[in-house]
């Protein structure tokens, strides 16, 4: 689970020795042509399937711009010293697109900057920023981590696409934290839990509600991976303190199990969230809106090159409260081809639906299609 975006990035790398130490450079770098077309009702809050989010407020619109992964650059050293395996990593990042030509594009997103060490017997200690636990494995497994999967115009404008995050599972978020990952077992049994800092919520369509208290964030994962599957659960939790008269403090809770299996050309892969306060976004960004959400994926190798895919994901708001503005669901099907035309240079085209449902019974629909690349050097 240590850095798992930063191990992608780094698949190309670069290495070379310096002194003690065995210093790796490496990094992404991607772009994707997306047409998006919005119909339907006007539902409210995150809806990522209406004209406001989906499309940017237009019916139709066009942009070249990252997909779920963004630009990055990703610097890690490594050695042992003593008993230790000592490891140490930077991940900065950027975005493509923005709606200015002349305008610096200098937003830059330092996700991961952390260190690590263990060895056998105590497993490894990670220091730092970076992704978190809970969100990880399904994320990190989806087809469209080098696509687009749902090519939402709000957020790939300065940022990225979303993937299936809000329409299936909730997004993993950088954190602050202190993990530990037990040793690996013969078993194929692995334990991973962190103290991560607490976070305020960053509502996009409400003004914030809630902020940190002095307790800090907990994330666990157990899982189990032998002979082509894999297995996990896992949960978090954090308590929000209330910010604005009349709203109450309240826990954030989630739980998460999932599995996956490959054997040959085929892949599947499913995947459970659920609990309370676990937003779209960000951590509580409907407030203490209890949800569920549900991914599924399966893929095809043709020939060694190529891998065809079709996922779904869904994200259900149990309760119409205020935190929600309206939103019911998000929902997302993607048919992606994967064309690996050499070893660092992967060719994609996608296409899919994302429908947005209001509990008032209103509906909005996004039609997408990307093309594109991504390279990891």
């Amino acid at each position: 689970m240590l850095g798992a975006l930063g191990m992608a990035a780094s698949a190309q790398a670069v290495d070379f020795k310096a002194g003690e130490w065995s210093v790796s450079l490496g990094g992404i770098v991607n772009a994707y042509y997306t047409q998006v077309s919005c119909s339907g009702d006007a539902v409210g809050g995150l809806a990522l399937g209406g004209k406001a989010v989906g499309c940017g407020g237009q019916d139709n619109r066009t942009t070249i711009g990252n997909g779920l992964l963004p630009n990055g650059l990703v610097t890690s050293a490594s050695s042992h010293q003593g008993d230790f395996d000592v490891k140490a990593l930077i991940g900065i990042y950027n975005a493509t697109a923005t709606d200015s030509a002349i305008s610096a594009n200098s937003g830059v997103d330092v996700r991961q900057a952390y260190f690590t060490f263990g060895n056998a017997d105590m497993g490894t200690i990670k220091i730092g920023r970076d992704n978190g636990i809970f969100g990880a494995t399904p994320i990190f497994a989806d087809m469209t981590l080098i696509g687009a999967g749902a090519p939402v115009q709000a957020t790939q404008r300065g940022r990225v696409t979303l993937g299936h995050i809000g329409a299936g599972y909730s997004y993993v978020g950088y954190y602050g934290q202190i993990a530990w990952s037990a040793p690996k077992t013969a078993s194929g049994i692995g334990f991973d839990a962190a103290l991560v800092s607490p976070v305020s919520d960053t509502p996009v369509v409400a003004a914030p509600l809630y902020s940190t208290r002095t307790s800090p964030q907990v994330q666990a994962q157990l899982s189990y991976a032998a002979n082509g599957f894999k297995g996990w659960l896992g949960g978090k939790t954090q308590k929000f303190e209330a910010t604005a008269p009349g709203v109450r403090d309240f826990t954030m809770s989630g739980v998460e199990v999932g599995a996956s299996y490959t054997q040959g050309a085929f892949g599947v892969l499913a995947n459970f969230q659920g609990g309370k306060g676990l937003g779209i976004l960000s951590d509580a960004d409907q407030g203490d809106t209890k949800s569920k959400a549900w991914f599924a994926q399966a893929t095809y190798k043709p020939a060694d090159k190529v891998k065809l895919g079709l996922s779904y994901g869904i994200s259900r708001n149990d309760d119409n409260i205020t935190g929600t503005g309206g939103l019911k669901s998000n929902a997302n099907l993607t048919l992606g081809l994967y064309y690996q035309m050499t070893s660092a240079i992967t060719l994609v085209g996608e296409v899919g639906q994302t429908r947005s449902k209001g509990f008032a019974g209103g509906e909005g629909k996004m039609n997408g299609a990307s093309l594109g690349g991504i390279i990891f050097f």
